[in-house]
């Protein structure tokens, strides 16, 4: 009997030491450091359509008022690569997003409050945004989701992973991931070959495919509320 109540302590021991070690290092969880991976920041960021104080860089990190509704683009133009950022909402129902390759004729002359016609989206929604939908609409948010959804738009094209939006054209998350406003995420993304991946807050939850173009500039988006970024790190591949 001795012998089985001590097996039994060193069993939950153990697998309360497990959830312990699941809960601070999660699936996947890229970090951005080590051999390749560089910082992006103000020096490698060029505008777009914003106002000049839409967007500020400042204590390491990427600050974005909301408005007008626009996006600032990399000087650079990416075909390869992964990513790791982190993003805050800073209003309830606020909504945001990066954009992977973007082509120069989406941002070229792009107008104020409108968003590029081209590219690959992958989502920073606020919990808080289908709430307001739906009380702005009295419509069922069915067809986003504020978990990490991946989708082409305007002109690009890409096959979403399941499970899909009931539309088909968007990647819906598979896990329900993301924190709240006020609460930082972790976003890891992996574009290559025409396919993107991503990953919320260490697991892997939605892409796609056979995307075209499969090269181009990496936006951040305005679209109405306040964010914050920080970390955000790339490392080019082969």
């Amino acid at each position: 009997m001795r012998l089985a109540m001590i097996f039994g302590i060193i069993f939950v021991a153990t697998s309360a030491l497990a959830q312990e070690s699941d809960v601070q290092h999660p699936k996947a969880f890229i970090d951005g450091t080590g051999d390749g991976w560089v910082e992006l920041g103000e020096d490698d960021f060029a505008p777009v359509n914003c106002d000049p104080e839409t967007w500020s860089f400042r204590d390491g990190k990427i600050f974005c008022t909301g408005t007008p509704i626009g996006v600032l683009r990399t000087k650079k133009q990416y075909k390869n690569f992964e990513y790791v950022l982190e993003w805050c909402h800073r209003e309830f129902g606020g909504n945001s997003g990066t954009f992977v390759w973007v082509p120069e004729a989406a941002v070229t002359d792009l107008p104020k409050n409108k968003l590029p016609p081209g590219g690959i989206e992958v989502q920073i929604l606020d919990h808080g945004y289908a709430v307001k939908y739906q009380e702005r609409t009295g419509k069922e948010p069915d067809w986003f989701s504020s978990n990490g959804d991946v989708f082409p738009v305007g002109t690009s094209k890409m096959n979403p992973f399941p499970p899909l939006s009931p539309n088909g054209a968007r990647s819906f998350p598979s896990k329900n991931l993301s924190k709240g406003v006020d609460e930082w995420n972790h976003y890891y993304v992996r574009a290559i070959n025409g396919e993107v991946r991503l990953w919320v807050n260490g697991e892997e939850v939605s892409g796609g495919n056979n995307c075209i173009p499969s090269e181009g500039y990496l936006c951040l988006e305005s679209e109405g509320a306040p964010i914050e970024f920080r970390n955000f790190r790339i490392r080019e591949l082969p």
